[in-house]
This record gives C-alpha cells, sequence and structure tokens, in this order.
C-alpha cells in the first residue's frame, strides 16, 4: 500500500473520529436531555395548532423527520452534481462548515428557548447527515470490495472512539459543572454544545488536507430539473439488487436510527432516569461498539456481510421487545450493552456492503441514494414513534412499534444476491470508461 494512500485513508476514517461528536453529544444524548428541560411539562404548541400540545419527544421526532426530508430530496442531485464535476470534497467542505457553525449555535440558546433550538438543530443535522453523502462516497476510491468491510469498520471504530471522548468531557463538564466555574447545569450543557462545534471541526482539517481531489467522471452535462430527478431513480432500478439492498437498508436503518435518536427521551419520560446515568450509558455504548464494529468486521468475512448483518437484526428486533418491558436504570444499562455490540457491526457492514455494489465512476451519486435510504429512515422511525406517542400516550407502544422494520428490513436482506450485484457493478464502471474515451 502507497503512503499517499495510508494517508488518505487515515484522513478518511479520522472524520468519523470528528463528526461522531455531533452524533452522541447533540443527536444523541446531551440535547435531546437539554430539549426535554426546555420545552414545558404542558407541551409546545406550533403557530398553525395551537389546540394541539406537542410532548418533547414528539416535537423531537418531528424535527428530526422535517431536516431529513429536506436531505432526502437533495441527496441524489447533489450527489449527481458532485460525480460530475468532482466537487466531493467541496461539497463535503460546504456541509461541514455549515453543520460547525449551526452546532456552535446551540450553545446561544437559553430558558424556553425551543424554537431556535429546534431551527439550529435541524440546520445541524440536514449538514451532519449531508457532509457524509460525499465521506461515503470515497469508500470505493480507497478500498477495493474485498477491503471494504475493514475499511468502513475502521472508520465506525474511530468515530465511536471520538465520539466517546469528546461526550465523556462534556459528561464531566456538566457533572463538576461548578468545578468549571458555570452557574448551572444549564450553561455548562451549553458550552458542551460549542465544545462539539469546535471539536468537529479542528479533528476534520487533517481529512480535508488528506483525501484526495476526485476527477469529473463523465463530460455529460447535468441539467437540474424535475425529469432528471425522476430518470435518477429509473436507473437506479437497473441495478436490482442494488436497489433491493437499499430498501432492505431504509427498514432496517429506520428502527436502528430511531432508537438511537429517541433512546434518551425514552429514559427520561418512561423510566425516569437522570441525566448522569443517560450519558453515562452512552459512553458506554460508545466505546463497546468500536470492539462490536470490528468483531462484525471478522464476521462478514467469516460468514459474508449480508448474514452477518441479519443476524444484528435479530437482536435488534428483540432489543425492541425487551425495551417495551424495562422498568430500571439496570435493564436500560444491560440493553445498552446490547446495542453497543451490534450497533457498530450492523451500520460499518451495511456501507461496506452497499460500497460493493456501487459504480465506483457514479460513487455519490448512488450514496446520495444510499442516503434517501438513511434519511428516510430517520423520518418514518422519528415520525411513527411520535404519532404512537401521541396517540396512544407511552413511548413504550412507540419502541414496540419499531420491530416491524426489523422484520421488513431483515427479509427484504435475504433477496438480495451480492455477488450479482457486485458483478453489475464492476460492468458498468468498464461501460462508463470506455464512453469517456
Amino acid at each position: 500500500m502507497s503512503r499517499h494512500l495510508q494517508k488518505s485513508r487515515f484522513g478518511w476514517c479520522l472524520y468519523d473520529w470528528a463528526n461522531s461528536a455531533f452524533a452522541t453529544v447533540i443527536l444523541a444524548a446531551v440535547l435531546p436531555v437539554y430539549f426535554v428541560s426546555l420545552v414545558p411539562e404542558s407541551g409546545a404548541t406550533l403557530p398553525f395548532f395551537t389546540t394541539h400540545k406537542f410532548s418533547a419527544a414528539s416535537l423531537w421526532g418531528y424535527s428530526i423527520s422535517l431536516s431529513m426530508i429536506i436531505l432526502a430530496i437533495a441527496a441524489p442531485l447533489l450527489g449527481a452534481l458532485a460525480d460530475r464535476n468532482g466537487w466531493h470534497k467541496r461539497l463535503m467542505i460546504s456541509f461541514w462548515l455549515t453543520g460547525c457553525i449551526a452546532t456552535a449555535l446551540l450553545a446561544t440558546t437559553a430558558g424556553d428557548d425551543y424554537w431556535p433550538t429546534i431551527l439550529f438543530f435541524v440546520v445541524g443535522n440536514l449538514a451532519f447527515a449531508g457532509a457524509n453523502i460525499f465521506y461515503n462516497a470515497y469508500l470505493p476510491f480507497l478500498a477495493t470490495a474485498d477491503q471494504s468491510d475493514r475499511l468502513s469498520a475502521r472508520g465506525f471504530s474511530y468515530g465511536y472512539i471520538g465520539g466517546g471522548l469528546l461526550l465523556a468531557l462534556v459528561f464531566v463538564i456538566i457533572l463538576k459543572y461548578d468545578f468549571f466555574g458555570f452557574t448551572d447545569r444549564s450553561a455548562a450543557t451549553r458550552f458542551g454544545f460549542l465544545l462539539t462545534a469546535v471539536w468537529w471541526f479542528i479533528f476534520a482539517l487533517p481529512t480535508f488536507i488528506y483525501l484526495p481531489k476526485t476527477e469529473r467522471q463523465t463530460a455529460i452535462a447535468y441539467q437540474f430539473n424535475l425529469s432528471t430527478y425522476f430518470n435518477q431513480f429509473k436507473q437506479l432500478l437497473r441495478y436490482r439488487d442494488l436497489t433491493l439492498f437499499l430498501l432492505a437498508f431504509l427498514c432496517y436503518n429506520d428502527g436502528i436510527q430511531t432508537i438511537i435518536s429517541v433512546s434518551a427521551i425514552y429514559a427520561r419520560e418512561e423510566l425516569h432516569l437522570g441525566q448522569g446515568t443517560i450519558i453515562g450509558c452512552f459512553l458506554m455504548i460508545q466505546f463497546l461498539a468500536m470492539p462490536g464494529a470490528l468483531f462484525f468486521a471478522r464476521l462478514g468475512g467469516k460468514i459474508g456481510t449480508a448474514r452477518a448483518i441479519f443476524i444484528s437484526l435479530v437482536v435488534f428486533l428483540l432489543v425492541c421487545v425487551f425495551a417495551y418491558r424495562m422498568d430500571s436504570a439496570y435493564e436500560f444499562w444491560l440493553l445498552g450493552g446490547v446495542i453497543a455490540i451490534i450497533l457498530g457491526g450492523s451500520q460499518a457492514l451495511s456501507r461496506s456492503l452497499f460500497s460493493s455494489m456501487v459504480p465506483k465512476q457514479r460513487s455519490a451519486e448512488f450514496f446520495g441514494f444510499f442516503a434517501i435510504s438513511s434519511r428516510f429512515a430517520a423520518i418514518f422511525g422519528p415520525l411513527l414513534f411520535a404519532l404512537v406517542a401521541d396517540f396512544s400516550g407511552s413511548s413504550r407502544n412507540s419502541i414496540l412499534a419499531l420491530g416491524i422494520f426489523f422484520i421488513i428490513g431483515g427479509i427484504l436482506l435475504l433477496l438480495v444476491n451480492v455477488q450479482r450485484g457486485r458483478k453489475l457493478a464492476l460492468a458498468t464502471d468498464s461501460l462508463l470508461v470506455q464512453q469517456d474515451f
């Protein structure tokens, strides 16, 4: 392996270290708990829904859905733009900077400022997910199909360590707020948001130094219109196994992402756990998820990537049932340990499996579809969670309802022929190269 490729891979993995700060502090553990403290116990009202009160859990779910709807619409167009102009790094930098700024602005909220908090979170979450389109699109350029499992798992491992270390630091600052000179935990929490933005910014800098600039992949002009947009989806249907996997990923990742994003809210409202317990459990998950990702990478190499993912989905289904019945802090910690082992593996292997069936010459465009599949998961899951919580009055029923996503996703995954998908990707690359010449 050349030294240049080694640096490129290191820079690629380091971005996972950097942006996982947003995933742990903002999306998963700290901001959701802080958000609950901003929303009145009687609920919040929307300007156009003045007669209905929204709980913190449902409002949080709707906020996640809104940001992901926007990204899902824009993702294929952004991916095609990157492929045709070689703008992978340029667009990734734009989203990264936007996300850092929005995250820093969360530190300016206080009191009952739940509307500014929602606005900054929606923008930050949109930027976080948008940058990942181009970050993930680099994987086929940096690793062959037989190497992608390990590199993808390595990236996630970096992310779990980096995100875990920052979460630990923020946790200590919040817990010992008076020692650090803050007036209360709310002020310390807001400083944690600023620290997250700085962490994301600083540790991502080597990424943009080491990642190579991508070249323009085709001379064909790209026009942004509705016809072209829908034509991209028609092109995707030509890749049967890739399409099946995207549908499977949409379903089961829906359950995974929703569990991650609402677990803090669930623990706070249903189990009445304190912020220290919730953040402590998330810290455990971060550090256990790293060996989990590496373990599943090895497992995928022995029994096949798709089979290893399927095993993780069966466990996730059991997690939903257990979460519905649990009623103590001990059970929350136990469940967190189980999730940690399967979380990293399912995510890392899903990314690498998709990468191995993607034509390299159209990586960003196809990873745009991957983002749609991933982010529609972040639309329907939280939306279902919010609706069930609204109408049933209990988040427990919402958690149990998420099991349907793992059942459907697992069935679709069994229909994917990975080898056939990889052969079609290689044939497409050969054809596109010939067309360029």
